[in-house]
């Protein structure tokens, strides 16, 4: 039960939102575009905050299909543990799509949307706390990679031993993911974002 809860969200995650947006407003792939990241961010920057929306829409409800379904309908026996086998196959799927060579996105939302699902008030706090350390950083990757860190600990704690490992797993596929931004950082060559001033700017 638990391997077909992953291979549902791989399937759903396979589904590249920034691909249907990029084909839309380009005619090309999301990954010939760009950073080349089939992502909200990429979409963003390229198309402007309305597309980005829609990029994250697609991404978040991807994401919600499996995880219900997994939990209420299929395998229902498994209890909330079936929405982190989902997610993290989503986030899999996200990342490793088998009809795109196995290129795909760096599946933050995927994974925000999956954690949310599965501990609300903890997945929004850590959320939150990621959102603070990337406005303090200006790095989207350290932002990123604190949300299921501190994720993992607060799952270990109060949901038991197979629910950390999920999100274990989780934590290291996103690491995996930005290894390059990470590199980047470390060489001071990444990019820094400024939040708040994007945030005013579309405000206005």
């Amino acid at each position: 039960m638990r391997f077909l809860c992953v291979m549902i969200g791989y399937l759903c995650g396979c589904f590249l939102t920034a691909q249907i947006v990029a084909r839309y407003k380009t005619g090309k792939s999301a990954c010939k575009i760009g950073s080349g990241n089939p992502g909200m961010a990429n979409m963003g920057r390229l198309f402007g905050i309305k597309w980005a929306a829609i990029t994250l829409f697609g991404d978040v409800l991807k994401t919600i299909i499996p995880c219900v379904i997994c939990r209420y309908v299929f395998f229902p026996s498994l209890g909330q543990i079936a929405i982190l086998y989902a997610g993290l196959g989503a986030a899999l799927g996200h990342a490793f799509p088998f009809w795109n060579k196995f290129r795909g996105g760096k599946s933050v939302a995927v994974t925000c949307t999956y954690i949310v699902l599965f501990s609300p008030l903890y997945g929004v706090i850590v959320e939150l706390a990621g959102l603070c350390i990337t406005i303090a950083t200006g790095y989207l990757a350290i932002g990123a990679l604190v949300i299921p860190i501190l994720y993992l600990i607060l799952v270990f704690w109060f949901y038991g031993l197979e629910a950390g490992l999920i999100s274990v797993a989780g934590a290291a596929l996103l690491f995996f993911l930005h290894r390059d931004s990470l590199r980047r950082i470390v060489h001071k060559t990444e990019k820094r974002v400024d939040l708040l001033a994007k945030l005013k700017n579309h405000s206005l």
